[in-house]
């Protein structure tokens, strides 16, 4: 069952930012655009490469009122000891959330159970809570940060602009399109 148009299941979970560990809830998705990104885990190989790419986009994304959650079923103990010694990971400065629980896995539905690890699963959450956008990856194929910040910019553009929609491969300042009578076996 797809979780688009509904709203984020309560949670709370520890987590790794910047040296200090922090707690995390269902709240913090609010009154902001958010995108949280499951991988996985740490120390591994894809990984690390979409983490660093979605660093590079970070400063983007905060320019856009977005935050970023990344989460693996690692803890935030965890988080922190790849943080302090991988080159890569080093970098990040966006929220790391540990879901040993599988709380937030779940509630997601992005649960590996006989794994017990997450999906790659990107999720863009509106400032309500509600998810706006989904994206599942086989475990072997990784994401495209500047993907997710095109993505953001729709789901802003429409929320501001609910008479229209952005068509395929839409990018800001492009023509977007107002559903009606007069497009139908139009386009």
């Amino acid at each position: 069952m797809s979780l688009v148009g509904k709203e984020v299941l309560p949670f709370k979970a520890d987590a790794y930012q910047n040296g200090e560990f922090l707690e995390v809830t269902h709240e913090d998705l609010k009154d902001q655009w958010s995108v949280v990104v499951f991988y996985p885990a740490d120390f591994t190989f894809v990984c690390p490469t979409e983490l660093s790419d979605l660093q590079s986009e970070y400063d983007n994304l905060k320019e856009l009122g977005v935050e970023v959650y990344s989460v693996s079923t690692d803890t935030h103990y965890t988080h922190k000891a790849w943080h302090d010694n991988s080159p890569t990971i080093s970098d990040i400065e966006f929220v790391m959330v540990g879901d040993p629980s599988h709380t937030l896995s779940k509630n997601f539905n992005v649960l590996i159970e006989e794994e017990g690890l997450a999906d790659r699963a990107t999720f863009i959450i509106d400032p309500d809570g509600v998810v706006q956008g989904i994206e599942i990856n086989a475990g072997n194929l990784g994401r495209d940060a500047s993907a997710i910040v095109s993505k953001i910019k729709a789901a802003q553009y429409v929320r501001n602009n609910p008479e229209e929609v952005c068509p395929a491969k839409w990018q800001e300042g492009s023509k977007t399109l107002k559903p009606g009578l007069n497009l139908v076996g139009k386009i």
